[in-house]
Order: structure tokens, then sequence, then C-alpha cells
């Protein structure tokens, strides 16, 4: 079972970078525009292992989907989704629980552009695609009980999205309200960037992205781990992404051949 057909007429600003549209150069899409490749290519001149990073991400949240799928989970909240890159979150969940929920969310129109890839599922499960920022919890929550019974666990999925939410948006808080809607035996699955193992690097990457209008808040692994306040983490705990859990996935060329400044864990609420 799919959701609705996005038929909308689409506007995309195409005058500053989006981080879905770099994210999807990244790894080797179509579906950006030149601002977002020109800010991509400055971000490579600090770190040229971008892409494995947006990669390892990737990688992690097929672990993830696949673990929770493994231990129960039938119900997923997938917020900043970006365009999508084959397996989608679905596909993952869906090939070990066909009966599996899921919504998507994003803020760019561009991702709404092609989400009919994402409202492909099986028979047996449904899929829906909203258009909501993160930043509005309460208008994604009435969007998700249209789809997923909120009575019922649900992982929420955070991957490699609140470095673009500031402290002065209240990151933690949205973590917080979005969990409050959630019952005991759901999860929240974060990955997100730090600044931890390349301080000039990051300071560097931090103003360039400003300078485009795009926030980047790198958070301490500190920080990190005070989104998982009052849950309880999932074993190994917090870890550099592709360290977690990767008995369930194939490696990503090229991680191991220098530090990944991220940090990514799943845990469940009690």
């Amino acid at each position: 079972m799919t959701g609705q057909d996005p038929t909308t007429a689409v506007q995309i600003d195409t005058t500053r970078p989006h981080p879905a549209r770099m994210y999807d150069w990244y790894l080797g899409g179509k579906d950006n525009y030149p601002v977002d490749e020109e800010m991509g290519r400055q971000m490579l001149t600090l770190d040229p292992r971008v892409p494995v990073m947006a990669r390892v991400n990737r990688a992690f949240m097929h672990r993830a989907t696949r673990w929770l799928a493994q231990n129960g989970v039938r119900q997923f909240l997938d917020i900043g989704t970006g365009i999508p890159t084959e397996p989608n979150l679905h596909q993952v969940a869906q090939a070990i629980a066909p009966d599996a929920r899921v919504v998507y969310c994003d803020n760019d129109p561009i991702v709404l552009a092609h989400a009919a890839a994402l409202l492909r599922g099986t028979d047996e499960g449904t899929t829906e695609y909203l258009q909501a920022d993160v930043r509005d919890p309460d208008a994604i929550l009435e969007g998700a009980r249209k789809v997923l019974d909120l009575t019922r666990p649900v992982a929420l999925s955070l991957i490699a999205l609140l470095h673009f939410v500031s402290d002065e948006d209240g990151g933690h808080d949205l973590v917080r309200r979005l969990l409050a809607e959630l019952p005991s035996g759901s999860y929240l699955v974060i990955t997100h960037a730090t600044a931890d193992f390349t301080p000039e690097e990051s300071r560097a990457a931090t103003e360039k992205l400003r300078a485009a209008g795009v926030t980047l808040a790198l958070r301490s692994r500190e920080e990190f781990t005070r989104f998982f306040d009052g849950l309880d983490l999932v074993e190994p705990g917090v870890q550099v992404p592709h360290h977690w859990h990767p008995e369930l996935g194939d490696p990503v060329p090229g991680q191991d051949d220098g530090v990944i400044p991220g940090y990514g864990a799943v845990a469940r609420k009690p």
C-alpha cells in the first residue's frame, strides 16, 4: 500500500545550497544544482572524505533499520529523509517485515518532487511522505498520526539531520517533543557530525556554510549523548557510526582510511 501521489507543483530555491541536495551530490546523485555542487566542492577542499561520511551515514541507517525490524519494530518515522537513494528505509524494513509502516518527512521541495520513489512499498505495508520541517514537530506528529498508530512503538529516525538544527532552534527540545508523543518501546535513531576529531576543518566548514545561509551545529560526544537522556541505549551505545553493529551490513569503501567525524546511536524509550 502507498500514500498519495505527490503531484503538487514544486518551488525550489536554487540560489543557495540545501543539505539534502548537497548530500545527493556527495552520493553521486543527479538531483542537485550548481550551487549545491559548488558548496560540496568547497567542503571537499576541507576534507576529501565527505562523500565517504555521507555513505557511512546511509549505511548506518540501513543497519539500524535492519536491527529494529529484526527486534519487532513495525513503524518508522524518518525525518530529514533526503532525496531517495536505494535502498530506502522502507525497502530495508519491509524486506524483513512486509507489513512495516513508514512515514518520511523532509523540508526540501526537491524531495517532494521525487517522493514517488519513497511511496513504492509492499502491498502489506504502508509508506507516506510529509512535506514538513523538524522545527515544526506538531505538524509532523499530526501528519504521522494519519498513518502510524502512536499507541504502538515507533522508531524515530533522524539521520544526519540534527547538525543542521542549532541550539537556538532548540535541537534537544525538538527531539524531546517528538519522543513525548511516542509510547514506551519506541526507539530514537540518530547520526550527527562532530568537531571532536577535526576541529580546524570543522570550524572552516561551519563558516563557509554559514556564509551560504546553511546552519551547521556540530556537537560534542557529550552534547550528542544528551539527545538520549532518559532512554536506554542499545549496545554498543554511542559510537563512530560505522562501528555500530557492523555485522548487519557491508562496510563502506574507505570508511577505515581515516577518522569519520561523527557519532551514531540507537536507544529505546522505557
